[in-house]
């Protein structure tokens, strides 16, 4: 077979000149002054496909930003592969704290430095290259691929569901192939097996009709933010676990299996604790960090506010008092049910002499796929061969919502290869991507392709 080793050293300065142009273009989804560099990325993004070789290569408008396609389909009988990424990355304040401009790209060390480095840019590029290399070595791919690659994952992806159900045939494939997640460490790969779903909600609780002097009316006349304490209070028992009736309903036991994936982790919980210099950490009774943060649902406190904030003292007894509320949710549990229950438990539980005002959020499901699965354990064999390590199964605390739509609309099968870092400031200041995972992420994108 091709020594692709050398082919990618020897194109790797012209890829990651490549690379920098890209990260150049300021694509901030979120920021209405940028859409004509979220069309700029969209239209470079769509150059570089067509001149790796893709096929059927096109920009889709819609209300938001574009969706880039394409594909290359001349393998009949062998397994297709949609890759789904995104070019718009997040906004960069504070700017101040960059020690290189976000959209300067610059190496320091063996680190890329740049706004999308590893989210996302950087990482669906290795796809891009790593296909125009197969194609330019060996001819043609040893499966069929396609593209999906949208403007608006930093935005919570308002568009691509409606896309996706209106193009199912277009984009339909065995298996979605998503790298927009992290290794365990350096050289400890990793395959997500699971991203929690969310719920949130907001609410504001009432009192008086105005504030209200402590000294005339202190003892005599409900407080909203005693009120609210005690509200919230009721939501966890004291060993961490949530107490709203059917919190839990839809919530999988964890296997053997799976748990012994997270053993294998080695994971540092006392190393965590003295680098966030916290006497202790919490959270619910029988289950280790790795397994709280990634494969049980939580109900955390975002927000609360109320009463005077200002410098100095101001004797008043506050007429209301708001918190924020989210929830990240697992296996099979419904997020609207889980927000309907939360809604029923804040309002039979509002303390005596006190209102309350609730409005929901967002909702996305969570998403789980069984690690026997053969495309996963094959990805697991590919950064084997090219880290000398097998990837660990994970399941990872954060949401990408649109990870659950394409598993349900597109193809069940979603293998989740990160070649990112834990560390390396995504969403922050001096985001950077380790041109090590670079150089092996393109040999392991390779490897699966051909091992599929």
């Amino acid at each position: 077979m091709t020594n692709y080793a050398t082919y990618f050293q020897e194109n790797r300065e012209h890829h990651l000149n490549e690379l920098n142009e890209w990260l150049s273009i300021p694509s901030i989804s979120a920021i209405s002054e940028h859409k004509p560099d979220m069309q700029r990325a969209a239209e470079w993004l769509a150059a570089t496909l067509k001149k790796a070789g893709l096929e059927h290569v096109e920009i889709h408008p819609t209300a938001g930003h574009p969706i880039v396609t394409a594909d290359y389909l001349h393998a009949p009988g062998k397994p297709t592969v949609l890759v789904y990424g995104h070019y718009d990355v997040q906004p960069v304040d504070p700017l101040h704290l960059w020690e290189t401009p976000p959209f300067e790209p610059t190496i320091r060390g063996d680190k890329l430095f740049a706004r999308g480095a590893t989210d996302d840019k950087g990482q669906i590029f290795l796809h891009i290259k790593a296909v125009e290399a197969i194609l330019k070595q060996e001819g043609t791919l040893p499966v069929n691929v396609k593209f999906c690659i949208e403007g608006e994952e930093e935005i919570s992806s308002a568009n691509l569901p409606g896309f996706l159900e209106s193009n199912k045939e277009m984009l339909s494939a065995d298996a979605v192939l998503i790298s927009d997640t992290s290794l365990i460490e350096k050289g400890k790969p990793a395959i997500c097996t699971g991203l929690r779903g969310l719920c949130s909600l907001e609410f504001t609780i009432h009192t008086a009709n105005t504030d209200l002097h402590s000294g005339s009316f202190g003892g005599g006349v409900p407080n909203a933010l005693h009120s609210i304490v005690e509200l919230l209070n009721s939501l966890h028992d004291k060993q961490g676990r949530v107490l709203v009736d059917g919190f839990y309903e839809g919530v999988l036991p964890l296997s053997d299996e799976m748990r012994n994936e997270f053993i294998k982790q080695a994971f540092d919980e006392k190393k965590l604790q003295q680098s966030l210099a916290l006497e202790s950490l919490h959270g619910e009774e029988g289950y280790s960090f790795v397994e709280r943060v990634g494969a049980r649902p939580t109900l955390e406190i975002n927000g609360l506010y109320g009463g005077f904030q200002g410098e100095g003292s101001k004797t008043v007894i506050p007429k209301e008092a708001s918190a924020k509320i989210t929830c990240r949710l697992v296996a099979n549990q419904d997020p609207a049910y889980v927000l309907d229950q939360i809604i029923k438990h804040l309002e039979a539980n509002v303390p005596t002499g006190a209102t309350i005002d609730i409005k929901p959020g967002e909702k996305a499901r969570a998403f789980n796929i069984d690690p026997s699965s053969e495309l996963l354990q094959k990805a697991a064999d590919a950064f084997k061969t090219v880290y000398g390590t097998r990837a660990l199964f994970t399941k990872d605390g954060g949401s990408i919502p649109i990870v659950e739509a394409f598993s349900r609309l597109i193809a069940p099968t979603v293998v989740l290869m990160g070649f990112g870092l834990p560390d390396e400031n995504l969403h922050a200041p001096n985001e950077h991507f380790n041109l090590e995972n670079f150089d092996k992420g393109l040999l392991t994108i390779v490897e699966y392709l051909n091992q599929i």
